[in-house]
């Protein structure tokens, strides 16, 4: 056990320790791909890493199988749902950027707001329903009663699901950004941030705006020795995205803020004053 992530570490112990399977968050498998020394540690004794607790970006999935040869698993689920409720199971296809299909004896669907079952492809929330969900929040029936509706647990994230039944997250329903009517999913942004190949680590967050209801902002970590301006990741994004998508402010920072698990912790993300805006 670790008493926090740290990638030479858990390298060490992998190498040291012949393990066979490696559970993570996004970020922990973010680390590992940019240890500087991971190809002096032997980890040919791993046939299965799994992913959980955040959306994975595919370009991280692509570079961590290429340079560790081993196939990431991505899952889904919460703490109300005892926590697993989808997986890219083994033996089955697997489809890079999904999280699978629900696990044995549970249900999972995408509804409208009006619990509605949304079309083929189509964005809406997902519910889930199965012996794995909760009763109920404790001495907290109102809560209980906005989440769990008909038996069906609604979870908070939005998603599409394929012709084959396999689940896309597309976002949480609270990190949406609504920029002049507009819908814009920071997950989708966050993608296109991660294929450069100078950048380490984004979070895509919504800031307040005066005449638009919220703006696209970008907190960017760069990988070691990078020298990318914030202009430049800007007029990136900006060409490969609709133009009410692109992020207006985009920053530099260190390090993103993470929680105890390594979760990126959008809530704690602070732009600076005075951010240029194009």
């Amino acid at each position: 056990m670790l008493p926090r992530f740290d990638p030479a570490h858990a390298l060490r112990i992998i190498a040291g320790h012949r393990v066979t399977v490696f559970e993570g968050v996004p970020t922990m498998y973010v680390a590992l791909l940019h240890q500087p020394d991971s190809a002096d540690y032997d980890v040919s004794t791993l046939r299965m890493c799994i992913s959980g607790g955040a959306a994975l970006p595919v370009e991280v999935l692509r570079g961590f199988e290429d340079a560790f040869g081993c196939a990431v698993l991505e899952g889904y689920g919460l703490s109300e749902t005892s926590p697993v409720a989808s997986f890219n199971h083994p033996g089955r296809e697997r489809k890079p950027g999904s999280i699978g299909t629900p696990i044995r004896g549970v249900q999972m669907r995408v509804v409208d707001k009006f619990d509605h079952e949304v079309p083929q492809g189509e964005v809406g929330e997902i519910v889930i329903r199965g012996p794995n969900v909760m009763k109920g929040y404790w001495r907290r029936p109102d809560a209980t009663a906005e989440a769990i509706r008909d038996g069906w647990f609604h979870s908070g994230d939005l998603a599409r699901v394929d012709e084959d039944g396999y689940f896309y997250i597309v976002d949480r329903k609270k990190d949406l950004i609504i920029r002049g009517g507009y819908n814009v999913y920071p997950r989708e942004i966050e993608e296109v941030l991660y294929e450069h190949p100078e950048v380490a680590e984004a979070a895509v967050i919504g800031l307040r705006h005066p005449a638009l209801g919220e703006e696209v902002g970008a907190a960017v970590a760069l990988k070691a020795g990078a020298t990318i301006s914030a202009e430049e990741l800007r007029d990136y994004v900006k060409s490969q995205v609709a133009a009410y998508k692109y992020p207006r402010y985009v920053w530099i920072v260190g390090v993103l803020p993470k929680g105890p698990t390594g979760k990126i912790q959008k809530r704690d993300i602070v732009p600076p004053a005075g951010l240029a805006v194009r």
